[in-house]
């Protein structure tokens, strides 16, 4: 189907929508009007060569009963102006159906004009409308038996055949508008399943660029943290042995490489082929963290010189689900990186309870710093990023001050049984 045809079957397109305007041709539209098609062209020919073969059996009806020749000549000239008139159909639908319809009265040579008007009439306008004409043209037809009778039909037949060539014409307009009001509804409803299925893709991309800002955060922050306290520590002690500066270099220089790794994993993931394969997060592509893997991050902090205690009293850890335990290492892993930014040198306790069917919950907690605390620049997207991340899981996160002025960070996951 073209624009120009869905242009023609659109619903507002069979509205009345005055003399000015024509919606029921298609085309482009130049001064405002639309330019006919040569589909139009086609079908107005049709039509004007069917109602031209009325007229004319009815001028031979008329001319065989013996009316005055005024009187034929009269009925070929309304026929003739009926037929041409035909061309105004479209635009002008609702009076050029209720002109014919009364000129079909004293002159029957304009039935058949008549009749194509009122299919017009009945594809282009509300059934309201077309049951008014209609019955308009009923009563003419009658009115016609009487005026100017054909002695060989009955008032009887006439009346019958009167009433069954209007029903016909209106059930058949009415049948191709139903049917043209389908393809436009059909037609909206693909458009719509298009636009639906683009805004969908679309969110898709959106949440799957958000989880890899939150994965380049919950990585990236860690490592980029270890490198600020490490070379925080050899700006303040200058005059360290030289065992604990190679130490602190080790760990810049380890830190810095595995931060550039993670950014070469996260950046090859966002270069990579996404058609077909959903949204990516990077997930596909890099081991990913386990609860097994808490213990080595432990590690890892207690290395750079934090004091961390591990209280580990999951059951069955064997059987947490990979995706708990990533979520798990990540809450742990943001709750290590703000205590080191923002109370170093505090211990910090890590707690991890749970059981199948009661779920998962980990805290991260560290008492006040010791001393006034250097200022590190935060903006919150870590803890906002670790809340998202529990509520895509179906859990919660809580974090704050606690009372003893130190900061707790605490999630519950679900474990089903």
């Amino acid at each position: 189907m073209t624009d120009q045809e869905y242009r023609w079957l659109q619903p507002s397109a069979m509205a009345d929508p005055g003399p000015d305007t024509d919606p029921g041709r298609p085309g482009d539209r130049t001064g405002g009007r639309p330019r006919r098609t040569p589909r139009d062209w086609f079908v107005d020919i049709v039509m004007f060569v069917f109602a031209a073969l009325v007229g004319l059996g009815a001028a031979d009806v008329a001319d065989s009963v013996g009316n005055p020749e005024y009187v034929v000549v009269l009925d070929q000239l309304a026929g003739a102006a009926a037929c041409c008139a035909l061309w105004l159909r479209r635009r002008w639908p609702v009076g050029l159906a209720v002109t014919l319809v009364g000129v079909s009265v004293i002159a029957p040579v304009a039935s058949g004009a008549m009749i194509v008007a009122l299919f017009t009439l009945t594809v282009h306008r509300p059934f309201k409308t077309v049951a008014a004409v209609g019955s308009a043209a009923i009563a003419a037809g009658l009115v016609q038996a009487v005026l100017r009778p054909d002695p060989s039909v009955s008032f009887r037949a006439a009346a019958v055949a009167t009433v069954v060539i209007v029903l016909l014409i209106v059930g058949w307009g009415m049948f191709v508008r139903s049917r043209r009001q389908l393809v436009v509804s059909l037609r909206d409803r693909a458009r719509r399943a298009e636009a639906e299925a683009a805004l969908r893709a679309e969110q898709a991309q959106r949440l799957a660029r958000e989880a890899i800002a939150r994965e380049m955060h919950d990585v990236l922050a860690h490592r980029l943290t270890l490198l600020s306290v490490h070379a925080g520590a050899l700006e303040f002690r200058p005059d360290a042995p030289p065992a604990e500066v190679a130490r602190a270099a080790g760990v810049i220089r380890d830190s810095a490489h595995e931060a550039l790794n993670d950014l070469r994993e996260v950046i090859g993931v966002l270069r990579g082929p996404a058609a077909g394969d959903g949204p990516a997060t990077g997930d596909e592509h890099r081991p990913q963290p386990t609860l097994d893997t808490l213990d080595a991050l432990v590690a890892e902090s207690r290395e750079a010189g934090m004091k961390v205690a591990l209280d580990h009293r999951v059951a069955r850890p064997q059987d947490v689900p990979a995706a708990i335990g990533r979520n798990v290492y990540r809450i742990a892993q943001e709750g290590l990186t703000n205590a080191r930014k923002h109370a170093p040198g505090a211990e910090v306790t890590v707690t991890l309870t749970g059981a199948p069917g009661d779920g998962l919950t980990v805290e991260v907690r560290n008492p006040a710093p010791e001393g006034d605390a250097p200022p590190v620049p935060g903006s919150g997207q870590g803890l906002i990023g670790l809340t998202e991340r529990a509520t895509l899981a179906g859990g919660r996160l809580d974090h704050g001050p606690t009372p003893d002025g130190g900061f707790k960070v605490g999630a519950w996951l679900p474990w089903a049984a």
